[in-house]
């Protein structure tokens, strides 16, 4: 439960840079490679740390699609040339922030380090 406590606080830690590097909106990501490099380097460690939450917390939050969240990693760290960048804002956009939610109600759940 500790591991799934600090994979979470890491995942956490991500989204808040993934929200930094993004806070001067899409036109700033689309034009800056530094910004895109950074975003995609966070969401793939991030969707890596997702693989190493434990079964049971990931059971009992079936709410968090985790097989997207592996497959979007898969995207990033396989298919270099597949990467579109339309996708990755939508997900920055949508995803991440609804994600945000549910990484804070499961370190609520599993309570402080």
């Amino acid at each position: 439960m500790k591991d799934d406590r600090l994979h979470l606080v890491y995942i956490s830690e991500c989204i808040a840079r993934i929200e930094k590097y993004t806070a001067a909106g899409r036109a700033a990501f689309n034009s800056d490679t530094l910004i895109q490099d950074a975003v995609l380097r966070n969401l793939h460690t991030l969707a890596e740390s997702t693989q190493r939450l434990s079964p049971s917390l990931k059971a009992r939050h079936p709410e968090v699609d985790w097989r997207a969240i592996a497959g979007f990693r898969n995207v990033l760290v396989h298919d270099y040339l597949g990467i579109n960048l339309d996708r990755v804002w939508l997900t920055v956009e949508k995803d991440i922030p609804e994600f945000k939610t549910h990484v804070d109600a499961m370190l609520s759940e599993l309570g402080a380090l």
